[in-house]
């Protein structure tokens, strides 16, 4: 999908920084907005006059873009160094890289082995402990909760969606994105149920809720959580 160099217009007083992307496997002229910005994509053959695109639907483009903005302002600015802090399940853990075997999560300290870090880097080492972490706890946890909802699931997969706390297919492989073990254990909790769940109802149906509920009382209130503070569980730039 070729793009041109960025462009600007004015919409409505205020100066927005676009992008122009032609695909082949686009129909009609469309408008993007996320986290990365605006983007107008055409089809090859377009004669759609980008900025005229903008500025009639200006008022939708700038609701988007402040959304995206505030929400960038909220992510963390992590710096990935010795003495630094990282949520971990609801509390703040520090980064400590000193010479040991293997990388450890004791006493409310990321303990990194030094060999790792300079292997690597600290933010790698970091992720790749959270991962290891991960893993263990939600096999656990599944394990748990599927014995007590009457369930099978086939495996785990530990994953880093964008905008995705977990999943279920239809092989019973439960996808859960590993960056929910900077939230509270409640909520991993729920992610675990609600996917869970999904082996018994597929659809988000009242007997779906009524499930979730029976393992977790308060599931609308970790939701809420996750919602209200998902940029507190952004690792890094690369997670957008």
């Amino acid at each position: 999908m070729p793009e041109t160099a960025p462009r600007k217009v004015t919409l409505q007083n205020e100066n927005v920084v676009y992008e122009v992307r032609h695909s082949d496997e686009a129909t009609q002229s469309r408008i993007d907005v996320d986290l990365h910005g605006v983007r107008v994509v055409l089809p090859e053959d377009s004669t759609t006059v980008p900025e005229e695109l903008l500025k009639e639907n200006a008022v939708w483009v700038l609701e988007k873009k402040q959304k995206y903005d505030a929400y960038r302002e909220q992510i963390p600015d992590r710096e990935f160094e010795e003495g630094e802090r990282f949520p971990y399940l609801g509390e703040q853990y520090k980064i400590v890289v000193e010479q040991r075997s293997s990388s450890q999560v004791i006493e409310n300290e990321f303990r990194l082995a030094k060999h790792h870090v300079e292997q690597t880097s600290i933010k790698r080492a970091v992720e790749t402990l959270y991962r290891r972490e991960a893993r263990e706890l939600f096999e656990k946890r599944a394990n748990h909760f599927a014995d007590e909802i009457g369930v099978e699931y086939d495996k785990i997969e530990v994953r880093n969606q964008r905008t995705k706390w977990g999943s279920c297919s239809t092989t019973g492989t439960l996808g859960l994105n590993w960056r929910l073990m900077m939230a509270p254990p409640e909520v991993v909790d729920y992610i675990v149920i609600h996917e869970l769940a999904h082996l018994q109802e597929q659809n988000h149906t009242n007997e779906f809720w009524s499930l979730v509920a029976e393992y977790d009382s308060e599931y609308e209130e970790h939701a809420h959580w996750l919602d209200a503070n998902s940029t507190q569980l952004v690792f890094s730039e690369s997670d957008l």
